[in-house]
C-alpha cells in the first residue's frame, strides 16, 4: 500500500480529500484496511487524482515525495545497504513489499548504468503519471539514502510529455526525452558505487530476515514449486544448485524454504533431478553437442554417471536416445 498512500497524500496537498479521491476512483474506504489492492485499483487511483487535481505534474509530485517511511521494511534495507547500486539490488529483490505494478532492471555500461521500470499492467492502461512518479522516486530516493544531491545524467520516459518543462525539470534536476523505447534514470556508475554514510551489514542481515519472511508471505504456497524449477533450470551451468542459493535467491531463509517445501512434500534433490532430465533430452535430441560435454554441463563429474542417469530416465542411453530422436524426425519430414 506504500503507493496508494503516496497518492492519498500528493492529492491532498493539492486539495483534494482521500475521501472524494477514493469515491471517485470507485473505490470503499474500507478498502484502505487491505494489505494489497489489485493493480486496476491503483490504476484507478491515479487516473482519479491526475483529473481532480486538476495537475499535470500530480506524477512528478507524488514521486518528489518518496522519503524514508515511503517503504516500509524495505526503506530500512535501503538505509543500510553499502552502496547506491546495492540500495537498487535490494529494491529490486523485494519489489513485490513495495508494489506489483512493475518491476526494476539495471543495465550496467562501462561509465553509467540505466535504472529502468517495466510496468505490469492489469485490464487498465498504466496513467502516464505512475510512470512520471516511479522516476521521480527513483531520484529522491537516490537523494535521500546517499545523502545527498543527486542529479541524473538522463532521464526518458516512453510516452509524450504530459506535464510542464517546469515540472520536469524542479522533480528531476536533468534533460529529459520522450517517446523513447523506455523509461528510465541514467545514473553515472561513480554515484552508483560510492560508499553510502548508513552503510551497517549487520542491521541489515536483521532488515533482510524481517523483509524476506514478508515475502515469503505474499507468496501463494502453490507458485513456490514453479518458482523452484524455474529457478534451478537456469544455475545448470557444471555445478548443482544448492537449496540455500535457491532460499537467497527467492528472497528466503533456508529454514522457511525447508519448512514450506516439507508442507508440500516436495524434495529438493527431486527437483534438481527433474531439471537436469528435462535439459538432458532437450540437449541431447536438440544440438550436436557432445555428449560428455552434455553431462559435464548438467553438473556430472564423470560421463559415465551421466550415462547411469540417463538411463534411468529413458531406459536408454544418450547415444541410443540421440539416434531415435533423430530417425523420428527424419520420418517426420518426409
Amino acid at each position: 500500500m506504500s503507493w496508494v498512500n503516496t497518492v492519498l497524500v500528493a492529492a491532498q496537498r493539492l486539495g483534494v480529500e482521500r475521501e472524494a479521491l477514493l469515491a471517485a476512483a470507485g473505490i470503499a474506504v474500507a478498502e484502505l484496511q487491505a494489505e494489497r489492492w489489485p493493480i486496476d485499483y491503483i490504476t484507478r487511483l491515479w487516473r482519479a487524482a491526475a483529473q481532480l487535481t486538476g495537475d499535470s505534474g500530480f506524477g512528478l509530485k507524488a514521486g518528489a515525495l518518496v522519503g524514508p517511511a515511503s517503504f516500509n521494511v524495505v526503506s530500512y534495507l535501503l538505509q543500510s545497504a553499502p552502496t547506491l547500486r546495492e540500495s537498487i539490488s535490494v529494491v529490486q529483490k523485494y519489489q513485490r513489499l513495495i508494489s506489483d505494478g512493475g518491476r526494476l532492471q539495471t543495465i550496467a555500461g562501462a561509465q553509467s548504468s540505466w535504472l529502468v521500470y517495466h510496468p505490469r499492467q492489469g485490464s487498465l492502461p498504466f496513467s502516464p503519471h505512475q510512470i512520471e512518479a516511479v522516476l521521480a522516486a527513483m531520484v529522491a530516493f537516490a537523494q535521500w539514502v546517499s545523502g545527498s544531491a543527486v542529479r541524473p545524467l538522463k532521464v526518458q520516459f516512453s510516452h509524450s510529455p504530459i506535464g510542464a518543462p517546469g515540472d520536469y525539470h524542479a522533480a528531476l534536476q536533468c534533460p529529459v526525452e520522450f517517446d523513447q523505447a523506455f523509461s528510465g534514470v541514467l545514473l553515472d556508475n561513480a554515484l552508483l558505487d560510492a560508499p553510502l554514510p548508513q552503510a551497517d551489514a549487520q542491521l541489515a542481515q536483521v532488515h533482510q530476515q524481517y523483509a524476506a519472511a514478508r515475502l515469503a508471505a505474499l507468496s501463494p504456497p502453490e507458485t513456490l514449486v514453479q518458482d523452484l524449477r524455474r529457478w534451478i533450470a537456469t544455475q545448470l551451468h557444471g555445478q548443482l544448485p544448492s537449496r540455500s542459493k535457491a532460499a537467497q535467491a527467492l528472497g528466503l531463509s533456508p529454514r522457511t524454504l525447508a519448512r514450506r517445501m516439507q508442507a508440500q512434500q516436495l524434495d529438493f534433490s527431486t527437483l534438481v533431478d527433474q531439471a537436469r532430465r528435462e535439459a538432458a533430452l532437450h540437449a541431447v535430441a536438440e544440438t550436436r553437442q557432445a555428449l560428455a560435454e552434455i553431462g559435464q554441463s548438467l553438473g556430472f563429474a564423470e560421463p559415465s554417471t551421466f550415462w547411469r542417469a540417463f538411463k534411468r530416465w529413458t531406459g536408454q542411453t544418450p547415444a541410443q536416445w540421440r539416434l531415435q530422436q533423430q530417425a523420428s524426425q527424419s520420418a517426420s519430414e518426409e
